[in-house]
């Protein structure tokens, strides 16, 4: 089966706001792919990179090199006509539920409108945000109420029913539950994983939570510092991890057990000064070459 998304040596570099200074590298030669109907998680902590390789799909943060293929097209550098083609296919839920939703219209409208932008009749458009409100668990009368009438994982909820309303293959995920209380988040991942089955859905899931990626996602890829360093089946990635950097994000999660608990502090700064001082060693090998 050829993959759905296919990533390959990505670059994403920023332009210094000083003439005299270099573009700022963020990503450096990723590479990943993702099937049809599969969730790819990519886990990293804050700082490493994981949403800008999400934002370089979307076409939100530039490609400086390498490329990405969508469904086997090169969309690296897609302009905005392309892009809205794309978007049929190709869709997004963001981390915040309430500031990504127009606190101004109504959710009937939130849903319906990119509908009608994509070539919908209002009435088909009407007709499939009532078919989405069903989906996404929320009642026929949510459409003519506003987001801030509803909870955070309602909210989140609408921001679900959005990205499936132009039934697209891909939709990219940012960390869509970080913002809620752990209860929500396990209903909203649910919620996630029924329409994968019922729809055939791909997700690109961007988190920093490896309990999280570990529930939903087939396969895990790490970001760290802007580099992919290990990749694998979700199981394996996220309970027996390789590489140092995933080894600590596995201890950075809390347990209810002090002393258990100080045993994980103190092995991942073990690791953390371990990884740094291999930083350095390299550093100063480049410096010499």
């Amino acid at each position: 089966m050829n993959p759905l998304l296919q990533v390959n040596n990505l670059h994403v570099a920023y332009p210094s706001k000083k003439f005299f200074k270099p573009a700022l590298e963020i990503i450096h030669g990723v590479s990943l792919d993702l099937a049809p109907g599969e969730t790819l998680g990519i886990v990293g902590e804050s700082g490493s990179g994981k949403t800008t390789i999400g934002r370089a799909v979307l076409g939100l943060a530039p490609v400086t090199k390498g490329s990405i293929e969508f469904e086997g097209k090169d969309i690296s550098h897609a302009g905005k006509a392309e892009r809205r083609k794309i978007a049929r296919d190709l869709q997004v839920v963001f981390q915040d539920p309430y500031s990504s939703l127009n606190p101004a219209m109504a959710v009937g409208d939130i849903l319906s409108e990119p509908l009608v932008t994509l070539g919908a009749t209002r009435a088909d458009a009407r007709r499939r945000v009532r078919t989405l409100l069903d989906q996404v668990g929320l009642p026929h009368d949510a459409a003519d109420r506003l987001p801030r009438e509803f909870s955070g994982g309602q909210r989140q909820r609408v921001a679900i029913a959005r990205a499936l309303g132009p039934k697209p293959r891909l939709i990219v995920c940012d960390e869509p539950v970080s913002a809620l209380d752990l209860s929500t988040q396990a209903l909203v991942l649910e919620l996630l994983l029924d329409i994968q089955r019922e729809t055939g859905v791909a997700y690109l899931f961007i988190s920093h939570d490896l309990a999280v990626v570990r529930h939903i996602s087939h396969r895990v890829a790490v970001v760290y510092r802007g580099e992919i360093v290990e990749t694998g089946p979700a199981e394996d990635v996220t309970l027996k991890p390789e590489h140092p950097y995933t080894q600590r994000l596995l201890l950075a999660a809390p347990i209810p057990h002090p002393v258990q608990q100080e045993r994980r502090r103190a092995e991942r700064l073990r690791l953390r000064e371990q990884q740094r001082e291999q930083h350095e060693q390299t550093a100063v090998g480049l410096s010499r070459a």
